[in-house]
């Protein structure tokens, strides 16, 4: 990891500690988006870094949002990035008893009241940046009269919003946050842990700073918008008097055509907009991952964003550029035609069928190739055949020869259309002296493109993906569902894919050649083959748009 102000903090500190612990405290309302990626590198690099450790710590304090199956893909998703976060991850629903008692120790230090007023109430008397707030008539209520109510909103005497815990602080504070924030709330929900042991729960202000003290955490690393947030993370703990972590605070991830906004990502969920959290055009680390992202190339992008103090936006077109330089070197070159046109090479035996070498990827050092079958029937892209080519066309036309990758060079002498006047196919020659498509008698072709052998074709539904939004910035929209881009996803029904693509794997990473990067998608079965485009060959949305 890079120098950086927080590297510099944590270094002038380590006389100090013995060991430097992190941690990575999600709330588990939703799937993990790219921006969550920087915080993860973020706290566990820098345990790494530092020999330390950094914990996996769920903030599971208000169920009414929360679920399993957000948990799950969290933990998926921190270990596909390859962090370790020991045996199991924590739980801040692990310190609720402990919260408690530290709210029966703050009520009896004076530091603490029940407040019967309700959350909008509350909102109002908090004053603003100019005003300062008015006190809760409730504010001086007795020490006894306090534990009492609070050991009955324990209990379940009351209903839903009837009383919360607030801090006793300053009403009159410029920070609003230190204004008598509400430290606890009453929710009559099961817990995904816990069941129904608990219908009070700590608000995150209150729970943050306990977690990270008895957790030992040496360094609590925030996103920025804490930052307004720390006097109140410092205060509770020193009325607490107990172990006082440094809490900092760093920009987070912004990035352009996209939301990094759980709640919203939500919304194109709920709205069927998209499949679902892992649909491949969301920025979640699910979505990225199906659509056959690497962990090395978001590692990589997250590092060039930079630890900074204020907020910036990073360009998609480079968290492509770290895929397309990680799969240039990973993936397979194959042969996949995505709108088949046939051509009968006529001079070319009809039962006769050879296999000819095609190396997997030119980077590989090792060179590995692999055979595919070439026969008299195959199928090319229509957009590779022009019946009137324009000046400079370089690929097939009446009367012009192409090279057909690792195979022969091929003539069109004969064009066949259907009674609707649209080319059903295409009759060529070959020359068998152009075999691995090179020339004996030195004569060159200009184009050279893809093919399949029709009677050794795999079908398969191909996804090609765009931006998500047409708008750069869809947060500041006053509707973000109005920048959704229609295009964002179009379908390939019945493509043709060279035959090595029928055992490919989850794993197995692809170049379909001149169409970009794909992967298998993992709906795929033996019966329907589905793949989905990792990234084209270059930004050409970059220079659509300019």
């Amino acid at each position: 990891m890079l120098k950086n102000f927080i590297t510099e903090i944590i270094e002038r500190d380590l006389k100090k500690h013995t060991k430097i612990i992190t941690r990575f405290p999600p709330e588990p309302n939703g799937y993990l988006h790219i921006g969550h990626a920087k915080s993860i590198c973020l706290n566990f690099g820098l345990a790494e870094q530092y020999n330390g450790k950094c914990n996996l710590r769920f903030d599971d304090t208000n169920p009414t949002k929360e679920n399993i199956e957000y948990i799950e893909s969290i933990i998926k998703d921190v270990n596909w990035l390859g962090f370790d976060y020991g045996e199991a991850p924590l739980y801040a629903s692990d310190y609720f008893d402990k919260m408690y008692s530290y709210a029966v120790k703050l009520i009896n230090d004076g530091n603490a009241y029940v407040d019967d007023q309700n959350f909008e109430e509350i909102r109002k008397a908090r004053g603003t940046l100019k005003n300062p707030g008015i006190s809760s008539p409730f504010r001086n209520r007795t020490i006894e009269e306090n534990i009492d109510l609070f050991n009955k909103m324990k209990e379940g005497k009351f209903e839903n919003g009837d009383k919360v815990l607030r801090a006793k602080i300053d009403m009159s504070s410029p920070n609003l946050n230190m204004r008598d924030p509400v430290l606890y709330r009453i929710l009559h929900e099961s817990h995904h842990r816990f069941k129904n042991k608990w219908c009070i729960y700590p608000m995150y202000d209150w729970a943050h700073g306990i977690e990270d003290s008895i957790e030992g955490i040496t360094h609590s690393i925030c996103t920025l918008e804490f930052e307004d947030h720390r006097p109140l993370y410092d205060w509770l703990l020193d009325k607490l008097n107990i172990y006082h972590p440094k809490q900092i605070e760093f920009a987070r991830l912004n990035l352009n055509y996209s939301i990094m906004s759980k709640r919203k990502l939500k919304i194109l969920v709920e709205k069927n907009i998209v499949s679902g959290w892992d649909d491949p055009r969301m920025p979640t680390l699910s979505g990225l991952r199906r659509r056959g992202y690497t962990p090395n190339a978001i590692k990589k992008f997250v590092a060039t964003s930079g630890i900074v103090k204020r907020d910036t936006t990073s360009d998609i077109a480079l968290l492509e550029y770290e895929l397309r330089q990680d799969l240039n070197f990973i993936a397979n070159r194959v042969m996949a035609v995505l709108d088949p046109l046939k051509v009968i090479i006529t001079n070319y035996p009809e039962d006769k069928v050879e296999y000819l070498n095609s190396i997997n990827n030119p980077e590989d050092k090792n060179n590995k190739s692999r055979k595919i079958p070439f026969s008299r029937e195959i199928y090319i892209e229509k957009s590779d055949f022009m019946e009137n080519p324009p000046k400079k066309y370089f690929r097939l036309s009446l009367n012009s020869e192409v090279r057909l990758k690792d195979a022969f060079y091929i003539m069109c002498n004969k064009i066949i259309k259907d009674s609707n006047n649209e080319i059903k196919e295409i009759h060529c020659t070959y020359d068998s002296d152009t075999k691995g498509g090179w020339s004996k008698d030195g004569r060159k072709v200009r184009g050279t493109i893809h093919w399949v052998s029709i009677s050794h074709a795999v079908n398969a539904d191909v996804n090609i993906y765009n931006r998500l939004f047409n708008n750069e910035n869809p947060s500041q929209e006053k509707d973000f569902l109005d920048c959704i881009n229609i295009n964002s996803l179009q379908i390939h029904k019945n493509c043709k894919l060279e035959p090595n693509l029928e055992n490919a794997t989850l794993k197995d990473k692809f170049q379909f050649i001149r169409c970009g990067y794909f992967v298998l998608d993992y709906k795929s079965s033996k019966n329907k083959l589905i793949f989905n485009q990792s990234v084209s060959l270059r930004d050409n949305w970059a220079k659509k748009n300019q």
